[in-house]
Protein backbone atom coordinates (compact mmCIF):
# COMPACT_ATOMS: atom_id res chain seq x y z
CA UNK A 1 0.00 0.00 0.00
CA UNK A 2 2.48 2.26 0.95
CA UNK A 3 4.76 2.01 -2.44
CA UNK A 4 1.14 2.24 -4.07
CA UNK A 5 1.09 5.66 -2.58
CA UNK A 6 4.24 6.75 -2.73
CA UNK A 7 3.75 5.44 -6.66
CA UNK A 8 1.22 8.10 -6.86
CA UNK A 9 2.79 11.14 -5.46
CA UNK A 10 5.62 10.88 -7.83
CA UNK A 11 3.19 10.38 -10.81
CA UNK A 12 1.42 13.46 -9.55
CA UNK A 13 4.44 15.50 -9.44
CA UNK A 14 5.30 14.91 -12.94
CA UNK A 15 1.57 16.48 -14.35
CA UNK A 16 2.14 20.05 -13.39
CA UNK A 17 0.32 22.52 -15.03
CA UNK A 18 3.58 24.03 -16.42
CA UNK A 19 6.88 22.84 -17.39
CA UNK A 20 9.67 24.40 -16.75
CA UNK A 21 10.82 24.05 -20.36
CA UNK A 22 13.71 26.09 -22.48
CA UNK A 23 12.24 29.43 -24.37
CA UNK A 24 13.43 31.05 -27.18
CA UNK A 25 12.58 34.12 -29.27
CA UNK A 26 11.72 33.52 -32.86
CA UNK A 27 10.62 36.03 -35.73
CA UNK A 28 7.46 34.98 -36.83
CA UNK A 29 6.41 37.33 -39.82
CA UNK A 30 6.83 41.09 -38.50
CA UNK A 31 6.36 39.81 -35.07
CA UNK A 32 8.82 38.09 -32.23
CA UNK A 33 7.43 35.66 -30.11
CA UNK A 34 9.05 33.75 -26.69
CA UNK A 35 7.96 30.05 -27.20
CA UNK A 36 8.72 27.19 -25.08
CA UNK A 37 10.76 24.76 -27.01
CA UNK A 38 9.02 20.75 -26.45
CA UNK A 39 11.10 18.22 -27.40
CA UNK A 40 10.55 14.79 -25.59
CA UNK A 41 7.07 13.10 -26.44
CA UNK A 42 6.24 14.10 -22.84
CA UNK A 43 6.64 17.60 -23.57
CA UNK A 44 5.03 16.71 -26.79
CA UNK A 45 2.30 15.57 -25.18
CA UNK A 46 1.59 17.93 -22.09
CA UNK A 47 2.09 21.00 -24.37
CA UNK A 48 -0.28 23.52 -23.30
CA UNK A 49 -2.53 22.00 -21.56
CA UNK A 50 -4.03 23.02 -18.03
CA UNK A 51 -3.28 26.75 -18.69
CA UNK A 52 -5.40 29.33 -18.00
CA UNK A 53 -3.96 32.11 -20.16
CA UNK A 54 -0.95 32.25 -22.61
CA UNK A 55 0.78 36.14 -23.29
CA UNK A 56 -0.22 37.34 -26.84
CA UNK A 57 3.70 37.21 -28.10
CA UNK A 58 4.01 33.63 -26.89
CA UNK A 59 3.58 30.10 -27.98
CA UNK A 60 5.30 26.11 -27.98
CA UNK A 61 7.19 25.06 -30.74
CA UNK A 62 7.20 21.51 -31.01
CA UNK A 63 10.52 19.96 -32.31
CA UNK A 64 10.79 16.24 -33.98
CA UNK A 65 13.32 14.16 -34.81
CA UNK A 66 12.27 13.64 -38.43
CA UNK A 67 9.89 14.48 -40.71
CA UNK A 68 6.42 13.06 -40.00
CA UNK A 69 2.54 13.27 -40.40
CA UNK A 70 1.35 14.85 -37.46
CA UNK A 71 -1.50 15.11 -35.44
CA UNK A 72 -2.71 17.78 -32.46
CA UNK A 73 -5.91 17.79 -30.36
CA UNK A 74 -7.10 20.49 -27.32
CA UNK A 75 -7.54 18.14 -25.20
CA UNK A 76 -7.52 20.14 -21.01
CA UNK A 77 -6.41 22.99 -23.47
CA UNK A 78 -8.67 26.16 -22.08
CA UNK A 79 -6.61 28.64 -24.88
CA UNK A 80 -7.79 29.17 -27.83
CA UNK A 81 -4.98 28.96 -30.51
CA UNK A 82 -3.62 28.56 -33.61
CA UNK A 83 -1.27 26.00 -35.12
CA UNK A 84 1.16 26.29 -38.02
CA UNK A 85 2.93 23.03 -39.22
CA UNK A 86 6.14 23.90 -40.85
CA UNK A 87 8.85 21.91 -42.69
CA UNK A 88 12.35 21.02 -41.74
CA UNK A 89 13.16 24.36 -44.18
CA UNK A 90 11.33 26.29 -41.95
CA UNK A 91 8.97 27.01 -44.80
CA UNK A 92 4.82 27.13 -43.30
CA UNK A 93 2.65 24.10 -44.77
CA UNK A 94 -0.89 24.79 -42.91
CA UNK A 95 -1.76 27.00 -40.49
CA UNK A 96 -5.34 25.84 -38.76
CA UNK A 97 -7.37 27.48 -35.69
CA UNK A 98 -8.14 25.06 -32.74
CA UNK A 99 -10.69 25.13 -30.39
CA UNK A 100 -10.50 24.99 -26.68
CA UNK A 101 -11.06 21.38 -25.02
CA UNK A 102 -11.88 20.31 -28.85
CA UNK A 103 -10.82 16.25 -29.25
CA UNK A 104 -11.38 16.84 -32.96
CA UNK A 105 -7.94 15.81 -34.77
CA UNK A 106 -5.92 18.71 -36.38
CA UNK A 107 -3.99 16.57 -38.88
CA UNK A 108 -0.93 17.71 -41.16
CA UNK A 109 -0.97 17.28 -44.83
CA UNK A 110 2.45 16.44 -44.79
CA UNK A 111 5.21 15.60 -43.16
CA UNK A 112 6.96 18.16 -41.37
CA UNK A 113 9.22 18.57 -38.54
CA UNK A 114 7.84 21.27 -36.28
CA UNK A 115 4.14 22.34 -35.38
CA UNK A 116 4.14 25.98 -33.54
CA UNK A 117 1.46 26.61 -31.29
CA UNK A 118 0.71 30.53 -30.59
CA UNK A 119 -2.83 32.47 -29.20
CA UNK A 120 -5.68 31.89 -31.95
CA UNK A 121 -4.95 34.67 -34.90
CA UNK A 122 -1.49 35.21 -34.39
CA UNK A 123 -0.10 33.79 -37.39
CA UNK A 124 -2.35 36.29 -39.81
CA UNK A 125 -1.78 39.67 -36.90
CA UNK A 126 1.84 38.85 -37.95
CA UNK A 127 1.26 38.67 -41.38
CA UNK A 128 2.46 34.24 -41.59
CA UNK A 129 0.21 32.36 -44.16
CA UNK A 130 1.19 29.31 -45.47
CA UNK A 131 4.21 29.36 -48.07
CA UNK A 132 5.88 31.88 -46.35
CA UNK A 133 9.11 30.86 -44.33
CA UNK A 134 10.04 30.88 -40.47
CA UNK A 135 13.86 31.81 -40.46
CA UNK A 136 16.16 30.59 -37.71
CA UNK A 137 14.56 27.06 -37.00
CA UNK A 138 17.59 25.14 -37.82
CA UNK A 139 18.74 25.93 -34.63
CA UNK A 140 16.41 23.33 -33.33
CA UNK A 141 17.26 20.46 -34.66
CA UNK A 142 19.79 17.87 -33.58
Amino acid sequence: MKFFILMLLIISAGCSAEQELPTAEIQVGRDTYSVEIARSEEEHQQGLMHRDSLGEYAGMLFVFERDRHLSFWMKNTYIPLSIAYISKAGMVKSIHDMQPESLRPVESEVAVRFALELPQGAFARSGVQPGDKIEGLERFLE
